[in-house]
């Protein structure tokens, strides 16, 4: 359990919760989701003493359930929002968090393999501010590093990174948010650069085939990537629509607006991640129905060839045909210079053809 204290422009690193809430600021406890059974009793007396509420039995499931789609519920005491996060590259697929969602093998488009994600669970009070994550959760301990660091400034030097701090859970809450969403929009330029690549040899003249296996994958990947945007969307809509409608009592008006303004921002960017997804998807579709149309085209420009070679051989089918019956009396048949004057005669005619079937393009390469 991590301990942060917020007050009046100032932050301090605690060992446990205070007994009491300061009188300008907040308290920030960050808590790892397989420490979250043990130090339960703990968290429940410090939500009693700082937020004025201990945490449901419901939503204490919903907090250590490595599973749980982005949420929002709330009760007349505190929020809860649970936001689906991407896992980092340095974070094993492995340690539990990704249960319920399987893990995306996208062959010869590796970033699709990516969009691997796990749960950071808020529970924000009006002076308390319950996060639970995994261990070594990259949002978390970039948040604490931050202040840590604004922390052992010199007071003039640190004054002006310290008035930039969140003035309340929410604000924390919503910071964090932008950050997670943040690391989707980062992602999508890997996946429409592996993407745009494997279109290009999808397209190309001479290419053989595609790796079907990947774009299964990568489109089953862009899919599950939209349906997570969309809870997002959904978690963030119904805590900003609730905020409008019912303010949080004693909030100065100029804090509800900036709340509102980050969390309308949260949203848009939740908003471009979708748009952008779904072009990927109509961009992967389009290329494979361009690619079948392409192979047909290919395979009609074959067929072109091999039926203009066939009608250049008919006549000369027919030619040897003619002076192959076992008749004896056959015009040529028992001359001496007959084979020269039908093979110049056959030759003729496969030229004629050829040129023709040529001038009319039957024979003609196309790029």
């Amino acid at each position: 359990m991590q301990v942060v204290e917020f007050a009046g422009g100032s932050l301090r690193f605690l060992d446990q919760p205070p007994a009491r809430a300061p009188e300008a600021g907040f308290v920030w406890i960050a808590v790892e989701r397989p420490a979250l059974e043990r130090e339960l009793p703990l968290l429940q007396q410090a939500a009693q003493e700082l937020g004025g509420s201990t945490l449901l039995d419901l939503h204490l499931k919903d907090l250590g359930n490595a599973a749980h789609p982005s949420h929002y519920d709330y009760t007349s005491v505190y929020d809860l929002v649970i936001f689906r996060r991407l896992s980092t590259p340095s974070e094993l697929p492995s340690d539990g968090d990704d249960a319920g969602e399987p893990a995306v093998h996208a062959g010869s488009l590796p970033a699709f393999g990516r969009i691997r994600t796990q749960p950071v669970g808020f529970a924000a009070f009006d002076r308390l501010l319950i996060t639970v994550h995994t261990p070594g959760c990259v949002i978390a301990r970039t948040f604490t590093e931050r202040y840590a660091a604004e922390a052992r400034q010199p007071n003039g030097a640190g004054a002006a990174a310290r008035s930039r701090q969140p003035s309340n859970p929410d604000d924390l809450m919503l910071r964090m948010l932008n950050v997670m969403v943040d690391s989707y929009l980062d992602l999508r330029k890997h996946l429409a650069r592996e993407l745009e690549h494997w279109q290009r040899q999808l397209l190309m003249p001479r290419s053989r085939g595609a790796d079907w296996g990947a774009l299964m994958a990568a489109r089953q990947a862009l899919h599950t990537l939209e349906d997570l945007c969309e809870e997002q969307n959904d978690a963030v809509q119904e805590w900003l629509d609730t905020h409008q409608e019912e303010p949080p009592p004693g909030m100065r008006q100029a804090e509800h607006d900036n709340l509102v303004a980050r969390a309308r921002d949260v949203v848009e960017h939740i908003a471009r991640v979708v748009h952008h997804v779904r072009r990927m998807e109509h961009g992967a579709e389009t290329a494979v129905q361009i690619h079948f149309s392409a192979q047909g085209q290919r395979t009609n420009e074959t067929m072109r060839v091999l039926t203009a070679l066939t009608a250049v051989f008919l006549p000369l089918n027919l030619i040897t045909g003619f002076f192959g019956m076992n008749f004896e009396f056959l015009p040529l048949i028992h001359s001496v210079g007959a084979m020269w004057v039908v093979l110049a005669m056959m030759a003729l005619v496969a030229v004629v053809l050829l040129i023709l079937f040529w001038r009319k393009r039957y024979l003609a390469r196309t790029g």
